[in-house]
């Protein structure tokens, strides 16, 4: 990882990976800009240190000039279900959004971009762990727009000389600091019963329990959010002009949902009772990431693989006292 000062402008830095992320760099010694429009994110989400501009991807030009080295991409909406009743807010703002940031940055002379990506862009897996190879058949809205936006900067690397590196996460989980999940509505796993466990919610429903894995329930990857963190840094540096590289960010490691839950009750020692459901259209039993290009490309290794650890956490973040919303 490179040990040289640089400047950065993250967009959506007030949200749970932005924010992360941008204490990340600022530890590592860089100074940060987060341009945020608060729609999703939190202003006290971002880390002290950050000079911060309340605003839309879309007027990125008017902060973004020369002085800075890249920009870090987490500005989407990012709600699979939204997606699905209301696409043409995904639209404008995933890939309209990004279109303008991309305008932008050509005009401005910056030339690195690390863009927040998503597993949804492969849809429904035909082989597992998932490569960055295998096809991309997004099932939702959502999906299609990153994938549409990993398009987009394929085509700006080989135009136009832009070293970019877009980082394909799955399931990330855990807390850093004062970030951690807050999502309205909530429909992450470990969120979700974690607020059992704290009483916020009777129980936890178990879509399905008929599936080809060892317990019948989904298996899937759980990341740390500082590692996915870390995995940022070292793609500014691996980042190449005239290369988009793609890489996929997880553990390697699956996990089912009842070993989830089994985990919430041992680290928090609550009750944590399950309710039967059935299966969720478009539920793949298994979802796994092959992250061996991140090892090699990135050099990126997990360092915090165990759920117990990735959970707690998450609790020691779900117990803090509520936060004013924006």
């Amino acid at each position: 990882m490179s040990n040289t000062a640089k400047k950065y402008l993250v967009t959506g830095g007030a949200g749970y990976v932005g924010s992360v992320v941008t204490a990340h760099l600022l530890e590592a010694g860089h100074t940060v800009t987060v341009l945020d429009d608060l729609s999703t994110g939190f202003r006290e989400g971002v880390p002290q240190g950050a000079e911060f501009f309340e605003g839309r991807i879309q007027d990125a030009a008017e902060w973004l000039d020369p002085s800075y080295d890249g920009v870090l991409h987490f500005a989407a909406f990012s709600q699979v279900g939204e997606s699905v009743v209301d696409p043409e807010k995904y639209w404008v703002n995933n890939v309209g959004g990004t279109t303008s940031l991309l305008a932008a940055m050509r005009d401005a002379g910056v030339r690195t971009l690390v863009f927040s990506s998503t597993a949804a862009t492969y849809g429904e897996p035909v082989s597992s762990p998932i490569t960055e190879t295998d096809p991309t058949a997004p099932t939702n809205p959502y999906g299609a727009s990153k994938l549409a936006v990993d398009h987009m900067i394929s085509g700006e690397a080989a135009a136009h000389g832009l070293a970019a590196v877009s980082l394909r996460y799955f399931n990330v989980a855990g807390a850093y600091g004062n970030s951690g999940e807050r999502h309205d509505p909530e429909s992450h796993l470990i969120p979700l019963v974690l607020q059992v466990a704290l009483g916020q919610r009777a129980s936890i429903s178990v879509y399905g329990d008929d599936y080809p894995t060892p317990d019948g329930t989904c298996v899937r990857d759980y990341i740390h959010v500082a590692d996915l963190a870390e995995a940022h840094l070292l793609a500014l540096d691996a980042a190449t002009a005239g290369e988009h590289l793609i890489c996929n960010l997880g553990n390697g490691n699956g996990f089912s949902v009842r070993e989830v839950i089994e985990t919430v009750r041992q680290v928090t020692g609550h009750p944590v009772p399950e309710v039967a459901a059935p299966r969720r259209g478009g539920d793949p039993a298994v979802l796994v990431a092959s992250a061996d290009t991140a090892r090699k490309r990135l050099g990126w290794q997990p360092s915090r693989p165990d759920l117990a650890a990735i959970v707690a956490d998450a609790w020691t973040f779900a117990r803090r006292e509520e936060p004013t919303a924006p």
